[in-house]
């Protein structure tokens, strides 16, 4: 039985040393190749099975095909948290293992494998540090600099950060669209990572349009993407934009303090924290990346400090969507109402 979570706040409490939660966490950075497979099997299988089934819903109703999306979204998002393993090397033992999934999983997801893993390890190295915003994470301005932007900038950051655009627009245009251009900062080995990820693609999709028509795979995968894109773009958002999330200037900025108060414990309905593979204990995840997803809830069970950390819950959850800026003098993230009350030259 889980003991309770201890009263006090990891906000009060005296944050472990590198040394200390290495030890805390070396056990379970252990993968594990039959459970890797029994979830790649338990993912992978009844996606296909579900896009073959949307096939044969267009006959019928368009709602069901529709609703049909929904849950093949959510096991796209599934199949994203083994390829975002893979990425990070922790998901199987052998590294070649985890290339080839990668490589297989990123196809599913419109993802290229190495490209997408070296600019999330820049998220993981600099999240949370305000010197260091811009790569892998979502646009944050402070107040300061909102105030200070010229009105088209504004304008700019008032759409980007629009629900409506972040959360249905953005995720289709970053799946279907910029995934497939490469960073002009990426290396070599990245940018070729595009192109056989975009061949793949190509390969894959072609034969599923062959197969049941142009127009057909559109009234399919555009939905599977949408849903899937938002809620993929839900998850990481929630993950580092809540009201008192970690953000430091870089000579303050420490790693295991944005671990831990800059990355959220999303404490999900079981079935949803299934859909997500377990990424709602992201405090654990930022902690060490080597773990892999199916061992990060023991991980946080493991030692009282991890259940410190305060849970945000599904609905609760909702009101951060709110947020938009980050005050400096205080503290936390704001949303623009804020800049009103404060008499601030913002709007």
């Amino acid at each position: 039985m889980t003991p309770p979570a201890p009263t006090t706040s990891i906000s009060d409490t005296k944050l472990p040393t590198v040394a200390e939660w290495k030890a805390m966490v070396a056990k379970f950075q252990r993968p594990s190749i039959s459970r890797a497979a029994w979830q790649i099997i338990n993912s992978v299988v009844p996606y296909a099975a579900l896009w073959a089934l949307m096939a044969w819903s267009l006959k019928g109703p368009y709602w069901v095909t529709l609703l049909l999306a929904v849950l093949t979204g959510l096991f796209v998002v599934r199949i994203f948290i083994i390829f975002h393993d893979c990425g990070h090397g922790s998901y199987f033992k052998s590294r070649k293992l985890n290339d080839i999934a990668g490589f297989i999983t990123g196809v599913i997801t419109f993802t290229p494998y190495h490209h997408w893993r070296w600019e999330h390890s820049l998220h993981h190295a600099s999240c949370g540090d305000l010197e260091r915003r811009g790569v892998g994470d979502i646009w944050t301005m402070t107040v300061k600099e909102y105030c200070q932007a010229s009105p088209k900038r504004k304008f700019i950051y008032r759409v980007a950060r629009n629900p409506i655009v972040l959360f249905l627009i953005a995720p289709v245009v970053m799946f279907m669209i910029y995934q497939r251009i490469p960073s002009k900062k990426a290396n070599r080995r990245e940018k070729l990572s595009v192109h056989w990820m975009n061949a793949a693609i190509v390969l894959l999709n072609g034969l599923l349009i062959w197969a049941v028509g142009f127009k057909e795979w559109c009234l399919i995968q555009i939905p599977i993407t949408m849903a899937a894109g938002a809620a993929g773009v839900w998850m990481f958002y929630i993950q580092h934009q809540y009201e008192d999330v970690y953000w430091e200037h870089h000579q303050e900025w420490d790693y295991t303090s944005a671990a831990l108060l800059g990355s959220s414990f999303y404490k999900l309905p079981r079935i949803l924290q299934w859909f997500t593979g377990n990424i709602g204990f992201h405090h654990i995840h930022h902690l060490s990346p080597r773990i892999p997803n199916y061992n990060l809830e023991a991980c946080h069970k493991s030692h009282e400090i991890f259940q410190r950390i305060k849970p945000i819950t599904f609905l609760p959850s909702l009101k951060a969507m709110h947020l938009r800026l980050w005050d400096e003098e205080n503290r936390q993230l704001v949303g623009f109402n804020f800049l009103r009350r404060q008499g601030l030259q913002g709007n």
